[in-house]
């Protein structure tokens, strides 16, 4: 199952599908902190630190980042935790994960949802912030979270879903299809970083709907699986496993 359809005019198959997403995001990630912090009204890092503690999320867990960009999430992980020596941050883009390490010291490595280099049963909470459109299989990165969870493990995705009304649909498509990576090119003066939010609004136009997601959270044996939707706009997706 696809988190949306091929965007061929990017990439030819599926199969280059992640080479086409590490480059796009290498090239832009000195200008991803800005580029999100401005985009969403500076809001973004006291939410990111709400939702994970809403969540479960406390000292002595054991927390794995997937996708984890600049270390966004991870950075407020490690604001509750009291540290950063218990979580572990993957990413398939070696610019992102540079980005990262400057802000914290977790473990860092290089990979991707689908296909993990880490123990079963490894971890206690796993995150995922933004990054579910960007994997090529939605039941190959569910079986894997089910997998390197330990049992009673939570898993929490965080996502931007489009508007199901006319008038937030409209909005939406205004302000991430045009004004966002517009404005992202006149404050970055880069046309790397402007393509990057470009396929960023891409994805989230084409993305399935929230219930193909809860279902293959289902489907890959997790327990408790919902969606708490915010604002109209963002989606906490939450199972337990």
């Amino acid at each position: 199952m696809l988190p949306h359809p091929p965007l061929t005019e990017h990439y030819p198959t599926l199969a280059a599908k992640p080479a086409f997403v590490n480059r796009l995001f290498d090239a832009g990630a000195k200008h991803y902190d800005g580029v999100v912090d401005w985009g969403f009204l500076c809001s973004g890092s006291y939410y990111r630190r709400w939702v994970q503690r809403r969540h479960g999320l406390k000292p002595g867990l054991r927390v794995l980042d997937v996708a984890c960009g600049t270390g966004l999430v991870a950075v407020e992980a490690a604001r509750i935790l009291g540290g950063a020596e218990n979580i572990t941050c993957l990413d398939p883009s070696e610019g992102m994960l540079a980005e990262a390490r400057k802000k914290l010291a977790a473990t860092f490595v290089l990979g991707r949802a689908e296909e993990m280099p880490f123990p079963a049963e490894s971890f206690d909470f796993l995150t995922m912030g933004y990054a579910l459109r960007h994997v090529t299989s939605l039941e190959e990165t569910f079986r894997e979270y089910h997998r390197v969870l330990r049992p009673g493990g939570k898993v929490l995705i965080l996502e931007v879903t489009k508007p199901s009304g006319r008038l937030g649909r409209a909005l939406f498509h205004l302000y991430f299809g045009r004004i966002y990576p517009a404005l992202t090119q006149l404050f970055t003066r880069s046309r790397e970083a402007r393509d990057m939010m470009k396929y960023y609004w891409e994805t989230m136009d084409a993305c399935v709907p929230p219930e193909v997601v809860l279902q293959a959270l289902q489907a890959a044996g997790f327990r408790e699986v919902q969606r708490l939707p915010m604002l109209g706009l963002f989606s906490e997706y939450s199972a337990v496993r």
